[in-house]
């Protein structure tokens, strides 16, 4: 089927950056679109960003002016840059692939910041 293998987690800062990065193999074909969702402790999982397979983007509401999702369609790679993190934004952070019906799910990468 398809992996998806998330890495770029970590601990930082409150104002501070990560870039996470999640790689996709086994079958990739008709992927029609990878994003990313986080999942705070109490809280439902949320979606953060996505991009299709045109490459247009968008944007959770909160996400908007402090993280970017971009993709590498060589190596079927898609990243999220987090920017001016607060600690509202701890959670562990999922990627996320839609390939035709199915959908698929990375394991996870913890972010937590501090104050």
């Amino acid at each position: 089927q398809l992996q998806l293998v998330e890495s770029g987690g970590g601990l930082v800062q409150d104002g501070g950056s990560l870039r996470l990065s999640c790689a996709a193999s086994g079958r990739i074909s008709a992927i029609n679109a990878m994003g990313w969702y986080r999942q705070a402790p109490g809280k439902q999982r949320e979606w953060v960003a996505s991009i299709t397979r045109d490459g247009s983007t968008n944007y959770a509401d909160y996400a908007k002016g402090r993280f970017t999702i971009s993709r590498d369609n060589a190596k079927i790679t898609v990243y999220l840059q987090m920017n001016s993190l607060k600690p509202e934004d701890t959670a562990v952070y999922y990627c996320n692939v839609r390939q035709m019906s199915l959908t698929y799910w990375g394991q996870g990468t913890q972010v937590t910041v501090s104050s």
